[in-house]
């Protein structure tokens, strides 16, 4: 699975060779707070790195024609300049909103690199970025976020990353922005906070999807951490639209036009609107990063290239009030499972991936790197709903289904023992296993990171004979809502259920916002969760959910996580 390749689109990307003659700037980097006028109103960003390039990104507002460029440099001060780019546009008519990417060669590994644009005689802020390492490598340090929903909260979580986190590498697991019209999901607060989408209707065409990213982009917190550090994104579901699938999304409906002819509009505008790589095709967002001597990252793509539909709630073969103790009900809901979520033919990431993500994991166990991480999206260890209809306090049982059919068969189904999200790894069974046995088969054992779930875990991964694979990480989201969040009680712990219910879950935390800062060292690694006080206000503390740590992997052990904290 190799490195994906740039397909440069000439109308956002500069011309190589032409001269930019620049004075020095201040004395470091300006914060990055939002400018409410000029040409660089969406910040900067740099992403996809590899030993000597790197993707930079701006966005150009009220753009007249001229010339336009970028320029990186060893020094904050610019005085030593190592690359060079840009060109000369005159338009017709001016463009309200642009954006401008481009690839950055040339430079060494393993070095910070101080970068700004420039339109005309106007600067942008400037950004510092990183290319990745070879060799020995003896830290290197991950934040790993998810789920950032704009009229949900402020993103405080990417703040405190930019300005505490010390972070060599962003890992962006999906949910970068969301598709839903004021009203729907997570958008209460939206008006209080100054925070109601742009547009307020749901977002199908083109022009939608940019006018959404555009407003992401305006946030004076994703700013700071996207000039902090450079990125590696992947998409979820909600970069198109709920529940998205190969073939279609369960947030696409009558009315709104053909599913491709949507995806392929929200992914041109995601391209252009982030600091990426674009592969041929632009759905198959996956590819391996090397960490010199120390780590292989393999991107996964769970939603557009392969994924079959999930199955869905309706084919639940039985009532639920069914008597539990009949063996036929029983008998019927365990064929489910077995023949319909387990089906052998259901993909998630398909067969090319697997081989892929198999070859770059044998290639580290030989190369004797301490470290394969799994950068995925939806969780993929074994985790079942815990029984709500006995561990739910009976009041509130009663308040949750007293007007909601929906609520009081859900309540019911959880007495079956099934999976917590069948649009997880849970509803593609036979898929994970076919991924466990390639790494398997290659001795590789492996660090997921995830995110989707909104709330903090650590989980083992075993296959379905038990052997262990690895640990999961799943981190919890920038501004989205904890799962049960509708539900939510004092004394009431939907994490502590989770764990009591599924012998692969060590911790699970549905209360608080956060990021995962993951450090790997030849020895161990160290996964830190770390939390916001609030998302409501401005003003927020910092703090630490957890700790986790992992020993370095030795005579072929899968090494178990420890809690440090």
């Amino acid at each position: 699975m190799s490195k994906m390749k740039l397909t440069r689109r000439t109308a956002l990307i500069g011309a190589a060779g032409a001269g930019l003659a620049v004075s020095a700037c201040s004395s470091g980097p300006e914060r990055f707070e939002p400018r409410a006028e000029g040409h660089f109103r969406h910040g900067v960003a740099s992403g996809d790195p590899d030993t000597n390039s790197i993707m930079l990104w701006t966005a150009l507002s009220d753009d007249a024609g001229g010339w336009r460029g970028v320029e990186v440099a060893r020094d904050e001060a610019f005085e030593d300049v190592v690359f060079r780019q840009g060109e000369e546009i005159n338009y017709i008519q001016p463009q309200a909103l642009g954006t401008l990417k481009i690839l950055a060669t040339g430079l060494e590994p393993g070095e910070r690199y101080f970068y700004r644009f420039r339109l005309n005689e106007t600067y942008s802020p400037v950004g510092i970025t990183r290319t990745l390492p070879e060799g020995t490598v003896e830290q290197f340090r991950i934040g790993v976020f998810s789920c950032s929903n704009f009229p949900a909260g402020h993103f405080n979580v990417y703040r405190e990353a930019a300005e505490n986190g010390e972070l060599d590498l962003v890992l962006h697991l999906g949910d970068y922005i969301y598709e839903y019209a004021m009203g729907e999901y997570a958008t209460g607060d939206a008006e209080a906070l100054n925070r109601v989408p742009d547009p307020v209707h749901e977002i199908v065409s083109h022009a939608d999807y940019v006018a959404r990213h555009a407003q992401y982009k305006s946030d004076p917190d994703l700013q700071a951490l996207h000039a902090a550090a450079p990125w590696i994104m992947s998409w979820d579901d909600h970069e198109t639209a709920n529940n998205s699938w190969a073939g279609g999304a369960q947030n696409h409906n009558d009315g709104e036009g053909s599913w491709q002819d949507r995806r392929d509009a929200a992914l041109r505008a995601w391209y252009d609107w982030t600091p990426s790589r674009e592969p041929e095709d632009l759905r198959n967002r996956y590819g391996v990063y090397e960490i010199g001597n120390l780590a292989t990252l393999c991107l996964i793509e769970s939603r557009l290239s392969a994924r079959d539909q999930e199955v869905l709630n309706d084919t639940f073969p039985v009532a639920s009030d069914a008597d539990i103790g009949d063996p036929e009900v029983v008998a019927a809901v365990e064929a489910w499972k077995r023949d319909v979520v387990g089906a052998e033919d259901r993909e998630l990431i398909g067969a090319a991936q697997i081989a892929g993500i198999r070859e770059a994991c044998a290639a580290s166990v030989a190369a004797g790197k301490p470290w394969r991480i799994l950068a995925n999206q939806v969780i993929m260890s074994r985790v079942n709903f815990p029984n709500f209809a006995e561990e739910m306090p009976g009041w509130l049982r009663w308040w949750a289904t007293r007007d909601s059919e929906f609520a009081r068969n859900f309540i019911m189904r959880t007495r079956f023992e099934i999976p917590f999200n069948l649009d997880m790894w849970d509803g593609y069974p036979a898929e994970r296993e076919r991924l466990f046995a390639a790494l398997r088969e290659v001795d590789a054992d492996v660090i997921t990171l995830t995110g989707d779930v909104h709330s903090f875990w650590a989980n083992e991964l075993t296959d379905a004979q038990g052997n262990r694979i690895g640990t999961e990480f799943v981190g919890s989201s920038v501004t989205s809502p904890s799962p049960f969040s509708g539900f939510a009680a004092p004394g009431v712990d939907y994490g502590q259920m989770m764990i009591d219910a599924n012998p692969d879950v060590t911790h699970c935390n549905m209360v608080d916002h956060g990021y995962i800062r993951l450090t790997l060292t030849p020895g161990e690694a160290q996964a830190d969760y770390v939390t916001v006080s609030t998302i409501l206000q401005r003003d927020y503390r910092a703090g630490l959910d957890s700790q986790w740590r992992i020993g370095r992997p030795s005579n072929g052990s899968v090494p178990r996580v420890e809690r440090l904290g």
